[in-house]
């Protein structure tokens, strides 16, 4: 079996980014990854202003009691006159400061009466002024190709009036169920059957990276129905995953059909539980990473194992999410020989802290909503209560 943090870091570069790219208006853009590095168009602010309702003076200008003329006032989106020694300008927050004026009061300190202000409290050099560029200056670098981008990111583009910018395509991902034991929700279940939870799951494991879920298919135990369902997702998607069939029994037989269309395995089992059948093929130039049928084991290898693929070949820079150290609450625990990722529960407060979830068999599914993460226990060392362990937050590792 191949250790884990090997087969992480070789899943993680199993594909490079996706070559597609496209440009989008930024009302499309939450979410998706840049694609190109973006250096600021103009210094923000474009100009000096107020950062307070007040008046505007030269300092050199301020003398206790001495009244000043106010000869103008400025409103945001007004184009001021200069201003002239022992002058004064009434301006508002955001308003350009006229030439010749290097201070502003704000006007809980001031007393305006006859057209004339007067400073009651002695202002500091440059005070409430908000200089040219002193956000971004032109030419700076702004943001990385590879950021995903948010809220505060299209904020940023529009302000320097960028409209559109260009962004990785949407990953395509393509996922195989197999068994003859597994019916789609929906559809009449005889006694033998289990509804097939894994499609919906990957799929919207998947999208809630980000991705397109662009197929999500079955196919029965036998060579041709795989065969027919691999040639398809091969022909319309980026990455492909498949659950199920890849163990080492008499119908386990997505390892061989796989190898009879011409693909390359590169890693087959790895040291981890739940999770231990997990492989990794190229054919036709796309990776496919086949995961294990049991819903539980297939939502942790993905969690894990799959998700810096996943951000990689969405182009993103940032492909590991961090990982905590966080005191377990649990007996005494045995190892088997495997790192084991068990599902639990983040407890805040001035002493963060792990709970694990009472079952945790593979097949106990409703572990899965009721975690918040994964508590990474090493194969080789005994875990007594508080003892810290690396914590998978699905906040991070899930996006």
């Amino acid at each position: 079996m191949m250790e884990f943090d090997q087969a992480q870091a070789q899943l993680a570069q199993a594909a490079a980014a996706i070559a597609r790219r496209e440009t989008l208006p930024l009302a499309r853009l939450a979410g998706r990854v840049l694609a190109q590095d973006i250096r600021a168009t103009l210094d923000l602010p474009p100009a000096d202003n107020s950062a307070m309702d007040g008046y505007a003076l030269r300092h050199a200008d301020y003398q206790a009691g001495r009244k000043l003329p106010v000869t103008q006032r400025i409103f945001a989106g007004d184009a001021p006159t200069a201003l002239a020694p022992g002058q004064a300008a009434r301006l508002f927050t955001g308003s350009l400061m006229p030439a010749g004026a290097d201070t502003v009061v704000m006007q809980e300190d001031t007393h305006e009466a006859d057209g004339h202000v007067e400073i009651r409290q002695a202002p500091t050099a440059g005070q409430h002024v908000r200089k040219r560029g002193e956000d971004t200056t032109a030419g700076q670098p702004l943001l990385t190709a590879g950021t995903v981008l948010q809220a505060a990111h299209i904020a940023l583009l529009a302000s320097q009036g960028l409209d559109q910018v260009e962004v990785y395509a949407r990953l395509r991902v393509g996922i195989l169920t197999t068994g003859d034991e597994l019916v789609f929700p929906g559809s009449p279940r005889q006694a033998q059957q289990i509804y097939n939870s894994n499609g919906a799951m990957l799929a919207a494991l998947a999208e809630g990276m980000g991705a397109e879920a662009t197929h999500v298919l079955h196919a029965r135990d036998d060579e041709a129905s795989l065969s027919a369902a691999f040639e398809r997702l091969l022909q319309d998607c980026d990455l492909i995953l498949s659950v199920g069939g890849v163990s080492v029994g008499e119908r386990d037989l997505v390892k061989p059909v796989l190898e009879s269309m011409g693909a390359t395995l590169v890693l087959w089992k790895v040291r981890m539980k739940p999770g231990k059948p997990v492989a990794l093929a190229h054919i036709q130039g796309k990776p496919l990473v086949c995961l294990p049928g049991n819903p539980v084991s297939a939502y942790a290898v993905f969690t894990v194992l799959v998700s810096p693929l996943v951000r990689r070949m969405q182009g993103r820079s940032d492909t590991h999410p961090r990982v905590a150290w966080v005191p377990l609450r649990t007996e005494k625990t045995r190892r088997d020989g495997r790192e084991e990722f068990l599902r639990v529960q983040y407890e805040a407060g001035q002493a963060p802290q792990l709970h694990a979830y009472a079952k945790q068999g593979s097949g106990v599914m409703s572990s899965l909503p009721w975690a918040s993460g994964l508590a990474r226990l090493p194969y080789d060392t005994d875990i007594a209560d508080g003892t810290p362990v690396r914590y998978y937050d699905f906040r991070h590792w899930q996006a």
